[in-house]
């Protein structure tokens, strides 16, 4: 049971279907020319289901690209600011967001509107009284994978204001989106999270937004050069296309995006809850219940019990739950549970039976 804020974990399912490529008498499709017949096909269909999973409109265009969500960050302000004069809004709401507004500044004037406290940390969102209605865009991460907070819907600030731009890669596929009600100009997704494996970032893009990139963009970040090339400007991630394929193929069979966040709800709450009861023992940073991250967890034992948090570490891993301990701002002795949507409701009892039997057992010492 991986409960790694990523790369993870897809869905079993998904994972046995994907071996099936494998075994298959078909040429799989990491062998395929991307200019093949039968790899178009592939990313036709890919493509077809990720729209009619996230309800994405006709006005939008779907990429596929490199470069992950740091190769983003410089991609949003060199398509969509025309100089590095033009000023862009930045929410600073955790790490990602924080560091995407730095690579900004190389490209673009960015307006930082931070919730950052004063010792460091993130606790809150920042208030959206502060937006420059100058910027060329609003730009935002909707779920911080290492503080902890999400955003569970996106904000609606109507047609007149400033496109939003969002980093989805931690949270696509695990609720809707309202596409136009909150103004989305661009939204992209690295795959590795909830819809497939790294290597692969999902870029949608509204089409009157694409052709005002700088003279120094490349042409691989390029939304036009890519959208122009029909996704084969340059050789595309093939098989990673076809296993999100598959991943968005599973979500429907589930019952779409809305199933997902009915699950995504049922395995934070009991996380959260069995923190909550706790009496101390387990502790998470975040007070503001409305803005905890349903894919990431941030938890302490005891305060960060040092020799605790090992122990509970290799006892877990013992019972086949790994992931827990990763890099956390947090500091030493921190933990982070990450519940995307290959993380199924039956792993997350496990995991909430092992957190309450190890408290038990502390407790009792």
């Amino acid at each position: 049971m991986n409960f790694s804020p990523g790369p993870t974990n897809l869905p079993a399912a998904v994972e046995a279907e994907v071996k099936k490529l494998f075994d298959s008498e078909r040429m799989c499709s990491m062998y395929l020319s991307h200019r093949s017949p039968e790899f178009i096909s592939i990313l036709e269909e890919t493509t077809k289901l990720a729209r009619e999973v996230m309800h994405i409109p006709d006005n939008y265009e779907v990429l596929f690209m490199h470069g992950g969500g740091h190769g983003q960050f410089a991609a949003a302000p060199m398509n969509l600011c025309t100089s590095k004069e033009d000023k862009a809004t930045y929410l600073v709401n955790g790490t990602w967001s924080q560091r995407a507004a730095e690579e900004a500044s190389k490209y673009a004037t960015p307006i930082v509107v931070s919730s950052q406290n004063k010792d460091g940390s993130f606790t809150s969102n920042p208030s959206l009284d502060n937006i420059d209605k100058d910027s060329k865009y609003i730009y935002l991460c909707s779920n911080e994978t290492v503080n902890g907070i999400e955003m569970h819907r996106l904000p609606k600030l109507g047609p007149d204001s400033p496109p939003l731009v969002i980093d989805a890669s931690s949270d696509f596929s695990t609720k809707s989106i309202d596409w136009v009600e909150s103004n989305v100009g661009l939204l992209y997704a690295c795959a590795s999270k909830n819809i497939g494996h790294p290597g692969l970032t999902m870029v949608v893009i509204r089409k009157d937004l694409i052709g005002n990139q700088q003279n120094i963009c490349p042409g691989v970040f390029c939304y036009k050069t890519n959208v122009e090339g029909e996704n084969l400007w340059n050789t595309i991630a093939t098989f990673n296309v076809e296993v999100v394929g598959i991943v968005m193929k599973w979500i429907l069979q589930q019952g779409g995006v809305e199933e997902m966040e009915t699950r995504s709800i049922a395995k934070s709450s009991m996380i959260y809850d069995l923190i909550e009861n706790s009496n101390g023992f387990f502790c998470t940073p975040l007070q503001d219940k409305s803005i905890r991250s349903r894919m990431n967890v941030p938890f302490d034992i005891c305060g960060g019990d040092q020799e605790l948090t090992k122990e509970f570490v290799i006892k877990g891993w013992e019972q086949g739950i790994v992931g827990l301990r990763t890099k956390t701002p947090f500091g030493v002795g921190k933990l982070r549970a990450s519940l995307y949507n290959g993380v199924s409701v039956e792993n997350t009892v496990k995991l909430a039976t092992f957190m309450d039997q190890f408290m038990k057992c502390k407790q009792k010492s």
